[in-house]
């Protein structure tokens, strides 16, 4: 009787150790975009499995993989999650970002990612964009590369393209409203616009590869180092979220809805997660993003893994 009791003390203080863990230990904070790809750690958060890891997360939506970039590198988020093409140029422009997770790839099987254009319009092919304005969520980010790969790679005149800048939920009213011909739009976004007065010109993501990883998670190299179990459990959690993810995606569409304060049209395609890190499926947006401009030069994937 008395080992039981010991026994159930133990759990007990076993218990409140993890709890406190979680309360007591320095709180990360997490910024991610209000799209399907960066949406690993709203599923995470929900589903208690930060908490469950001993991890006291506090998450933040921003506009663009940019805008998280320019945080990280401000210091006032731990950890980000944004496109290749971000990573790749703040790592071109000497800041020491490390990935210390995988995000969602891009698959052609499925295309999540795409070029459109109005429903009227007249645009079928890549040199009808010859002097035209495409919209991208941010300059000289991966759907400015998707839409000058795609471009360069059907016959169209880069040079005489003319980006501008739109926020997700925006591309498609910029297209209807005049002040775009196409622009880049990802899911749930996408759906959202082929309801409303657009539709699909292209899968401008194909002409950079047929599947590729298109985003990660990431910090800053100095607080990796400081806080590495920390990023350990993190990883742990991000492999775990998107195994879930990729098993339950009508679970996950509602709290996908929560945070965008969308409905999700049912069947609509889904982001799938890495659950690893693979420097190859990191390499054809790198190499792509410096055949396209937005690069000086390719270097090699394995440059944004951290150390350890």
């Amino acid at each position: 009787m008395r080992a039981l009791v010991l026994v159930t003390l133990l759990i007990s203080v076993l218990a409140c150790v993890g709890a406190a863990d979680a309360q007591n230990g320095p709180k990360i904070k997490v910024a991610t975009t209000p799209i399907d790809l960066g949406a690993e750690a709203l599923y995470a958060n929900d589903l208690g499995l930060f908490k469950k890891a001993g991890l006291d997360v506090d998450v933040t939506v921003l506009t663009s993989g940019t805008a998280v970039a320019a945080a990280v590198a401000g210091g006032s988020i731990d950890i980000g999650q944004a496109n290749l093409v971000s990573l790749a140029s703040a790592h071109a422009g000497g800041l020491p970002f490390v990935v210390v997770a995988p995000a969602g790839y891009y698959t052609s099987k499925a295309p999540t990612t795409v070029l459109i254009a109005a429903a009227n319009s007249p645009l079928k092919n890549a040199k009808d964009l010859n002097g035209k304005t495409i919209a991208v969520v941010a300059l000289r980010d991966i759907t400015q590369v998707g839409a000058s790969s795609w471009l360069v790679q059907n016959g169209g005149d880069l040079s005489s393209v003319k980006f501008i800048e739109a926020p997700q939920p925006a591309v498609c009213t910029a297209i209807t409203a005049g002040r775009a011909d196409a622009g880049v739009v990802s899911e749930p976004y996408l759906s959202i616009a082929l309801t409303n007065g657009c539709r699909i010109l292209a899968a401008c993501h194909d002409s950079i590869a047929k599947d590729f990883l298109v985003g990660a998670w990431f910090s800053t190299g100095t607080w990796a180092d400081e806080h590495q179990d920390a990023v350990r459990r993190f990883r742990a959690v991000i492999a775990e979220t998107a195994r879930w993810a990729n098993a339950h995606h009508d679970e996950s569409a509602r709290i996908l809805e929560k945070y965008t304060k969308l409905s999700l049209p049912p069947g609509m395609k889904r982001v799938p997660f890495a659950e690893k890190t693979d420097p190859a499926q990191m390499q054809p947006l790198i190499d792509a993003a410096a055949k396209y401009g937005t690069l000086k030069a390719p270097f090699p994937a394995a440059e944004l893994l951290p150390r350890q």
